[in-house]
């Protein structure tokens, strides 16, 4: 089941010492104040490379804000995120806990340690919802029959209801933020997307 609010891992831009004062460097040639053509050609762009120069809007990075790839993905994922919470709001479940409840949702029962790692959340920050959904009456601890050490969690009825009731609205906000987009255009972009997820992963 594909749940509309994926966490799209973010790419942090990272601006080594000399970029700030690239555009800024001061030539000193001995006899001249000129800058030879070439090597004015050679120094435009060099912090960024020259395959990476911000003019080519067929790199992936772009020096300047707003352009690159991760950090549209974010700006992309904080708009889903914000949209989908104004609705399910509406029901008493935070963002944090639409996260939780998806997982559940498509397999329930889960220990905390699964749960985890199936919605790529820290284990602590885990532990600290998980308390607050049990307090909700979203969820229930119960030991494992099999191995008693082990906590499983199963949504309550009220858990189980929402379900209906909160995909509707992520439905709706996909909709939305796909506006116009065609069916091929969609798995097309759901594809380039896992690509760059996959890529990252295995470096």
């Amino acid at each position: 089941m594909q749940y509309p609010v994926a966490k799209f891992t973010c790419m942090k831009l990272a601006r080594r010492p000399h970029d700030s004062i690239a555009g800024n460097r001061k030539w000193r040639i001995s006899g001249s104040t000129d800058i030879p053509q070439a090597m004015k050609e050679k120094t435009k762009g060099e912090s960024l490379g020259s395959d990476q120069s911000p003019e080519n809007p067929g790199d992936a990075f772009h020096f300047k804000s707003g352009h690159s790839i991760g950090y549209l993905l974010r700006a992309c994922y904080r708009s889903f995120a914000k949209d989908l919470e104004i609705h399910i709001n509406q029901h008493d479940v935070g963002i944090g806990q639409w996260f939780f409840l998806g997982g559940l949702w498509e397999e329930n029962g889960l220990t905390q340690r699964e749960l985890a790692s199936r919605v790529g959340i820290a284990a602590p920050t885990t532990a600290v919802a998980i308390r607050g959904m049990v307090k909700d009456d979203l969820i229930e601890r119960m030991t494992d029959a099999a191995d008693r050490r082990k906590k499983r969690i199963f949504l309550t009825k009220k858990g189980r209801n929402l379900k209906n009731i909160l995909l509707p609205h992520a439905r709706d906000v996909n909709r939305h933020a796909t506006k116009g987009f065609s069916e091929n255009e969609i798995r097309q972009l759901r594809d380039y997307i896992n690509r760059m997820k996959q890529n990252l992963e295995n470096d």
